[in-house]
């Protein structure tokens, strides 16, 4: 079995973050009520779990998640509207062609690709 890293995200409307990752092209795998494994069948593995009250306010939440994509613009399209930057995705300093959006509990969730 190979190593990989999954996240495991906190939220308070689990309905509301599914239908969010949802339009980001995952699954349901798993439904435990308080606790989900999405999946999207090309490598990306997400678990919600039922935290009440989360975060006390969206704005505080410190948390991100990067997922790494070769369809970034389709992607993007799915989810236009809640793009945080004006003109994403584009090209960034750091050499990756990326948007960025924030999930239902605020958590910052950027989706990009190295640049060749």
């Amino acid at each position: 079995m190979e190593h990989r890293a999954v996240a495991i995200i906190p939220s308070s409307n689990l309905d509301a973050s599914e239908a969010f990752y949802r339009r980001l092209k995952f699954t349901v795998v798993s439904d435990y009520g308080y606790y989900r494994i999405l999946e999207d069948g090309r490598g990306w593995h997400l678990h919600l779990t039922y935290a009440e009250g989360w975060p006390k306010n969206i704005e505080d939440n410190p948390f991100g998640l990067y997922l790494y994509a070769e369809d970034v613009d389709a992607l993007a399209d799915a989810v236009r509207e809640l793009i945080i930057e004006d003109g994403a995705p584009h090209a960034k300093p750091w050499g990756t062609y990326e948007f960025a959006v924030s999930d239902p509990s605020g958590l910052l969730v950027r989706i990009g690709r190295p640049i060749e």
